[in-house]
């Protein structure tokens, strides 16, 4: 959430950035509804400082036995106007409230602007695309031939998109979330958390999940509570309503959930396999820094993923992505992307993101500076990586002639234990 007299202030500058991240939002709506609101709280306050003179005034009159029934009737009036007036301010305040909600993040000043995924701009590539003397065939074909996953079995108890992996495939894939917890908490410094996979509606409006994304999310709507799309929501929110030590930060935290996403309007788009599917696994960053020091940390971040990949041994680029392509509640983002051999494309499997205080508005986290002033924390999350798309690169990276795969020696490692 945007700060409401920045937005007074710098209505054209948040226009431009709405426009710029392919959002409709009516600013001057909602800034005529600031001032309604305003208007409101003058007339209130008005009339309530007037009637405490008033009362004052009538108890003096009532103890020198003065007649005080006049004011007494007049005072009956403006009590009934402050009920009316209080009744309608709080109702304009949860409007504004609730359109408030509806701004997204402002880009940061660097990032290009764009329609578009087209005007992504190239930072890096790591590694070359690996070269077969015959011809690679994707995942699907791969998981079938050594039994690793059973997309059908899966749509049959759940629907399409709920892949089961089975065998080695679910071996792997435990392997994967267990390989990049432990390597970013021994080499990269972060605490674990393991959170809770169904959360509230305040940490889902905390994060900028909603009411933006309210049609990708699972509901269970007789609690109304939410399936997660992703650990950043559990994790992030665990310092909702609270006031941080400026000694304490940064915190670092790693944590692994299962994500839930219905990806409306999206089927049909690279849904072969598990390109794009419903439940999968990922091992997720998130810091939360003094603003200072956030971009500093986003870059440290994107290192942290990438040497996840680097590990794996896998070819990848790095992508910053322009405002059209950005989600909602970022201000800068950084795309990974690793490249699939057979299916000859890049995918990503990790997005990072620095929020600045979008996320620490809205979920009211703040920190005590130096000085002892309030301010409100900065906010970043990564995946580090999502498992789905990972699979795909390592099944295709290090498949066989033969149709066989060889697992990567640092993922063989967890599989070698034997009771």
């Amino acid at each position: 959430m945007i700060d409401i007299r920045f937005l007074r202030d710098n209505a054209e500058q948040v226009k431009t950035a709405v426009k710029n991240k392919n959002e409709k939002v009516d600013i001057d709506a909602i800034l005529a509804l600031d001032e309604q609101r305003r208007k409101l709280q003058f007339q209130f306050d008005t009339l309530k400082a007037g009637q405490n003179k008033v009362s004052a005034l009538i108890a003096r009159k009532k103890k020198s036995g003065e007649d005080a029934a006049g004011l007494i009737a007049e005072m009956g009036k403006v009590a009934q106007q402050i009920k009316e007036i209080s009744e309608e301010l709080s109702d304009t305040g949860d409007k504004l409230d609730m359109v408030m909600l509806s701004i997204p993040n402002l880009p940061h000043p660097e990032v290009t602007v764009g329609a578009s995924e087209a005007s992504n701009r190239f930072i890096r590539e790591w590694g070359t695309k690996q070269a077969f003397d015959f011809s690679p065939v994707d995942h699907l074909v791969l998981a079938e031939k050594n039994a690793l996953l059973d997309l059908q079995r899966g749509a049959k108890v759940s629907g399409s998109g709920f892949p089961v992996y089975t065998g080695l495939g679910a071996a792997i894939e435990r392997a994967l979330i267990n390989f990049m917890l432990q390597y970013h908490i021994q080499k990269h410094g972060y605490t674990e958390i393991w959170a809770p996979f169904i959360v509230n509606r305040k940490a889902m409006i905390g994060t900028g999940q909603l009411p933006k994304l309210e049609n990708d999310m699972y509901h269970v709507e007789e609690d109304d509570l939410w399936l997660i799309p992703t650990a950043e929501v559990p994790i992030t929110h665990l310092h909702a309503e609270e006031i941080m030590s400026h000694k304490s930060l940064p915190v670092k935290y790693v944590g692994f959930t299962p994500c839930f996403r219905r990806e409306a309007g999206s089927y049909g788009k690279d849904t072969r396999g598990l390109q794009r599917i419903h439940q999968f696994n990922k091992v997720e960053i998130v810091r939360f820094v003094t603003p200072e020091t956030s971009y500093d940390a986003l870059e440290e971040m994107v290192t942290d993923a990438e040497h996840i990949l680097q590990a794996l041994g896998l070819h990848y680029r790095v992508i910053e992505l322009c405002t059209g392509d950005m989600s909602f509640a970022s201000a800068k983002t950084y795309d990974i992307e690793v490249w699939a051999a057979g299916l000859q494309k890049y995918l990503e499997v990790s997005s990072v993101s620095n929020f600045e205080d979008f996320q620490a508005r809205r979920a009211n986290i703040r920190y005590r500076d130096d000085d002892g002033k309030l301010r409100f924390i900065h906010t970043l999350n990564g995946s580090g990586v999502a498992t789905p798309r990972l699979m795909i690169a390592l099944l295709e990276q290090y498949q066989q002639a033969d149709g066989s795969i060889k697992v990567p020696p640092i993922i063989q490692n967890w599989l070698n234990y034997r009771i």
